[in-house]
């Protein structure tokens, strides 16, 4: 997982709850790296999952809702760091619906070894857009606050629903309808 990932995670923990809680869930957990992060490092998904699980034990909050308000302060980041990429869309619909064909490959650009979710659209109308979500990592929520600030940031709405298609999460759909 890139380093990036988890600066800005520690960032938002240290924004909303203290640093006291940054050190806090990093003492609580085995991280490989002893929480020591740069943006442009890669790191093992399990440091994530330790820091997330002990965030969540002292806070209270499910990781589902951790990684949804996570995923809203990332979209900020992207915003800040890549403005061509998220102006050169006029539509949110659009925006996701290029996710696995444009917005990944500029991913891949700048982490060549970035692992990725993978997102097929299933279906797609002017107001609505069908989504099949698979990542082992199953950070469904991650992918739906994603989703939310995109609409956020196009002055628009949406319903977005998503079922489990494996119990795991690992497998996603969205269903997403543009108000």
């Amino acid at each position: 997982m890139k380093g990036i990932v988890f600066t800005e995670f520690l960032d938002l923990v240290e924004d909303k709850f203290g640093l006291e809680m940054v050190d806090k869930i990093i003492n609580q957990s085995e991280l490989e790296t002893n929480g020591a992060y740069t943006a442009i490092g890669t790191y093992a998904f399990s440091d994530m999952l330790q820091l997330l699980k002990n965030l969540n034990k002292n806070t209270g909050i499910s990781i589902d809702n951790l990684l949804l308000t996570y995923a809203e302060h990332f979209f900020s980041v992207l915003k800040n760091s890549y403005p061509d990429l998220i102006n050169s869309y006029t539509d949110p619909i659009q925006m996701i619906a290029s996710i696995e064909n444009h917005i990944h490959i500029e991913v891949r650009k700048i982490y060549p070894d970035a692992e990725l979710p993978s997102f097929e659209v299933v279906e797609k109308t002017e107001n609505s857009l069908v989504l099949i979500y698979k990542s082992s990592r199953a950070m469904h929520h991650f992918g739906l606050g994603l989703m939310n600030k995109t609409f956020e940031h196009f002055n628009a709405t949406a319903e977005i629903s998503l079922e489990k298609i494996k119990e795991d999460g690992t497998e996603v759909k969205f269903i997403i309808h543009k108000n």
